[in-house]
């Protein structure tokens, strides 16, 4: 969540930032009273603790000196003020409950540098790339490049090769579930190896990634801490009987490994990658296209993340996107890095670069990587 005191601290400034990422100004004016009243009430809890301790400490002073009237008097009061004590808590317990939940509820604070903006439209495509040579109109050039028969959609290639058996998926488990096949199987699993090897033996300027294998049902307090509760639940798969949540990516658990410790700042920054099935409900796919594997329920994914210090912070956000487009160059991809603006961005995110990749069989540029900077969001 953010930080409540740069709201108070300068809320003409707050707003402005966040009104770039859809908050209302009701919104706003709702935190910050909720905020008034969270710290009168605190006040309030505070008063009624100290008067219950000094009642409380007369009182052992009174019997000891023997005045059992002055004793009892002070006894009744201090019955009276452990009541208020009482009801000052739960007050206070409310509105920090409140509070909180609005909090989790705000987005972070944009990055100065992101283009604002209200949507996908007001995105910037920063760069391209191809293994062809780009001229002036790069997008146009890359568009325009393939032949007929790499304009065939996948889902056509994958049942011609026998790769990809989407009807016995839908079969097995529903639609937008994936079934890959012989050399499918294969490709998918020699995909996310390379990508791990890449990330664990591939030396940057700040070293190597510890390879993770996490859990893929977390407790409710690690979906929460990366920004996903309570905003998107609709989106998540939720296992009631054990109060777990299946993982819409591997970015959550690695995100809470250090949750809750203290790390030097000797330590950072800290690079981690996983590998992890993922799993999302989609529940806002309708009305988009969803054929193949455009948009699935579950998919697999190789994850980079790294802790780091405020002053590392935008220099690691460039090296693992300098990592992802590294990938992608290799697979000898066509693809654009895009810079999303603010009203485009995630709960968390402060900054996001999304590396696109442009499928000529369904004439789309298709989200492949996306490369976000979280500032202290997630951590606090």
């Amino acid at each position: 969540m953010i930080e409540i005191k740069q709201i108070r601290s300068n809320p003409d400034e707050s707003f402005k930032s966040l009104s770039t990422r859809g908050v209302t100004r009701d919104e706003f004016d709702r935190l910050l009273e909720l905020d008034r009243r969270w710290r009168d009430a605190l006040i309030s809890q505070e008063e009624s603790r100290a008067k219950v301790k000094e009642l409380s400490r007369r009182y052992g002073q009174a019997n000891r000196a023997g005045d059992t009237d002055l004793a009892n008097s002070l006894g009744s009061q201090s019955k009276k003020a452990s009541t208020s004590e009482a009801e000052a808590t739960k007050a206070l317990e409310a509105l920090d409950s409140e509070r909180r939940d609005l909090l989790l509820r705000i987005p972070n604070f944009p990055d100065p540098n992101a283009p604002v903006g209200t949507g996908e439209q007001d995105n910037q495509a920063v760069s391209y790339w191809a293994p062809f040579e780009l001229g002036q109109s790069p997008r146009e050039e890359i568009e325009g490049h393939f032949s007929e028969f790499q304009r065939v959609p996948h889902w056509d290639i994958g049942e011609d090769l026998e790769i990809l058996d989407l009807p016995r998926a839908a079969k097995v488990s529903g639609a937008m579930f994936p079934m890959f096949r012989g050399l499918g199987s294969r490709l998918v699993h020699a995909l996310i190896q390379w990508s791990l090897k890449s990330h664990t033996t591939s030396e940057g300027p700040y070293g190597v990634f510890e390879e993770i294998r996490p859990p893929t049902l977390v407790r409710t307090q690690t979906l929460m801490s990366t920004g996903a509760l309570p905003k998107f639940a609709e989106d998540a798969y939720f296992v009631d009987r054990d109060d777990l949540w299946a993982i819409p990516t591997a970015e959550v658990p690695l995100t809470s490994i250090y949750r809750d410790e203290i790390i030097t700042e000797s330590e950072l920054p800290k690079l981690l990658t996983a590998y992890s099935p993922c799993y999302r409900r989609e529940a806002g796919s309708a009305g988009k296209d969803t054929r193949g594997l455009l948009r699935l329920h579950e998919f697999d994914k190789v994850e980079i993340l790294a802790l780091t210090s405020p002053d590392q912070a935008r220099a690691v956000h460039g090296e693992l996107l300098r990592r992802a487009e590294g990938l992608i160059r290799e697979l000898g991809l066509a693809y654009r890095v895009v810079d999303l603006c603010t009203g485009d961005l995630g709960i968390s995110s402060a900054r996001t670069f999304d590396i696109e990749v442009y499928s000529p069989g369904v004439k789309q540029w298709l989200e492949v990587s996306s490369v976000s900077w979280f500032t202290d969001y997630q951590a606090r």
